[in-house]
Formats: C-alpha cells, structure tokens, sequence
C-alpha cells in the first residue's frame, strides 16, 4: 500500500511512486494521460458555521479528459458531492449523524475503475456515525489532475475548513482506527513489551491488573495530519514512564480521588487532543508526511496499560453486525463469528474544557 500525496497545513508532496520511505507503488508512466486505475482520495474537514452551502474542496481541467470536482458543507451538518468525469455525473449528498452538526468529518472516495465498483463513506472522526454508499461504475483518474487537485496552483480552491488531502493507490478502510504509536510499551505478564512486537493470543495486562489476551493487533499508515497528527502525552503525568506518542482520538482513562470529586465518577474517558491546552501534552515536529499507529483488540475493550498510563483499547461496538460497515474496516478480512461486541463504555467522556480542568489539577 501506499500513498502518493499528502496537502496540509504542514505538508504538500505528491509522488506517484509513493511519499513513504518504504513505498512499495509501483513505477508509473509520467505521461500526462497515465491513470490511477484504483485508489482513494481521503478529504477531512470541519463544517463551517454557516446556514447555506459552503465550498470546501472546488477543482476544474478542461481538455480532452475533462473533470470538476465540487465538495460543499450543507446546512444541518452535510456535504453535497458532484463529481464530474468525462460526461458522467456522480453527485451526493451525505450525512453521517441524524444529530445534526458534528465537529470533524472525514470523506474517503475510493474507486476501483476494472472493477467497475466504488465507495464514498462520510464519517465522523470522533469515531461515530458514518454512511457509506457504493458507487457503480466509477472513472479512472489522470494522475496529472490529482496532482493539480492535490498541489496549490490555479485550478482548485480549498477551504481553511479543510485539514488535509490525501491520495492513496489503495481502497482506503473506513471506521475504527489504530491510535498507539508502534513503540509504544505495553504491559503483559511478563513485563513492558512494545506495541509491534504483541500477536494474536498473547497476553496483556489491564488497567485493573487482570490478565486478557489479545485477539487481533491492527496497524495502518495514515496522514500525518488533521484527527492523525501525532500528539505526545508527557511523563509523569497520568502514571506515564515516559512520553508516548498517540493519535488525537486515543483516550485515557482516568481515576482518583479528583474524579469522583469533580465529576461523580469512578473513572472518566479524556481524549488526547483535550489535553493540547495543557503542559501535559503537545504536538512534536513531524517531518514526514504519513505515520503508522497500531492498537489491539480485546474481548471486552478492557483499557491497556501504556507505559504506565492506562488506555482505550480498540473500540469496535456491535461492527460485525453491519456487513457493509465491516466490509470497509480494517477487520474487513477477519472472521465475523470471531469478532467481539464491545457494548458503551461505563465511563463518560469529558469534554475539553472540563480535561482542561481535570489535567491542570493533575499538575498542581
């Protein structure tokens, strides 16, 4: 797998042999007319505050192979996609919630042109709702209008809204994600082992002391940027040995006597990028444009120990019950039968100016 192209705020590279050190793409015609017969091209975004639509990604070539491409937020927490390729029309409109507005989302446009089969699935990067809807008979791409669409230059507009863009030659999964980065300590019976080095059926400890094993160990490489960027939690806070880098979704879990004083609660979930307003967590430098987290999955989302902290363990809910929704996971080629249910956590989730609070005490 690989990516060719990451546009953010941080990075703007495209290379159709693959921006990774260890890309593995293979060699491609730099003719204009080259396609990119397959891949995914992944848009994350906030929604503006507005109550009529918005642009956020627009693009146009004319030519022989003509192609626009026009992505726009819709009142009540929608996007309204109409792609245009070679006089085809492809246009959608998508809302993942039935709540209304939502912070972040993340839109992935995979196609499979041989196939003849594709994919747009709108989620919210809070690792809640998303809608997914196959697509028939999707285009090719030329590689040189995804490098004018991922690059600055004339021919596209891009919100402020907009995160990143990113163009893979893969069908990009969709749903739960790793959150840990690769070296991450984690303890087992036998002591502190790191992340990459775990397998189906060994054994780690939990937040509790009890002793589980692991069913699966989930790994991707994923844009450095946006809901991806890498956020590093500092030691000693929250019973850390030493700093550990996590993904901005990945929650702690945390107990004590400030709690249940603030908050009634035996535990409480606090999500890493709460803590970005704090000096117990901050965003290093990076200085690549992708990065690779992993995570395990337990049997009954029991929390890890990291490096001394204790953490979220992946969460995948009921996900083997909707075909279609596991299909475009990462668990995609696992046996469902094998697969846990994890019901809600029994823990609140804090919001960010109550993390604030609760990790400003912890430093006092």
């Amino acid at each position: 797998m690989a990516w060719l192209a990451v546009s953010s705020s941080n990075f703007n590279q495209f290379d159709a042999g693959g921006i990774e050190p260890d890309a593995t793409a293979e060699h491609r015609d730099c003719n204009p007319d080259a396609l990119l017969v397959r891949g995914s091209l992944v848009v994350e975004m906030r929604l503006p505050d507005s109550q009529r639509p918005e642009p956020l990604l627009l693009f146009a070539q004319d030519g022989d192979w003509p192609v626009r491409l026009a992505l726009r937020a819709v009142p009540g927490g929608g996007l309204n996609l109409v792609l245009e390729q070679f006089g085809t029309v492809e246009h959608r409109t998508l809302n993942p919630t039935d709540s209304g507005r939502t912070e972040l989302l993340r839109l992935t446009y995979s196609w499979d042109a041989p196939q003849r089969w594709g994919r747009l699935a709108l989620e919210r990067v809070d690792g809640g709702q998303a809608q997914i809807v196959e697509l028939k008979a999707p285009r090719p791409w030329r590689l040189a209008d995804l490098r004018a669409l991922l690059q600055p230059g004339p021919f596209r507009f891009v919100s402020t809204d907009v995160q990143y863009l990113a163009l893979s030659d893969q069908i990009e999964p969709v749903g739960p994600m790793p959150s840990l980065a690769a070296h991450t300590p984690i303890a087992t019976p036998q002591g502190y082992r790191a992340l990459s080095t775990l397998q189906r059926g060994d054994l780690v400890l939990t937040g509790d002391g009890t002793t589980v094993p692991v069913l699966h160990v989930v790994r991707r490489s994923v844009p450095a940027a946006g809901s991806f960027q890498p956020i590093r939690l500092r030691a000693p806070y929250f019973g850390l040995l030493q700093d550990i880098d996590v993904a901005p979704s990945q929650r702690l879990v945390l107990s004590g006597s400030e709690v249940e004083y603030l908050f009634g609660q035996q535990s409480v979930l606090v999500p890493a990028r709460h803590l970005l307003a704090t000096h117990t967590a901050f965003q290093p430098k990076i200085d690549k444009p992708t990065t690779r987290y992993m995570q395990v999955l337990l049997p009954d989302h029991a929390a890890l120990l990291a490096a001394g902290a204790v953490v979220e363990s992946l969460f995948v809910g009921r996900l083997r019950r909707d075909r279609n929704r596991l299909a475009a996971s990462l668990l995609a080629e696992l046996d469902r039968s094998g697969l846990p249910e994890h019901g809600r956590s029994k823990y609140p989730v804090l919001r960010s100016f109550d993390a604030t609070v609760l990790a400003e005490r912890r430093i006092a």
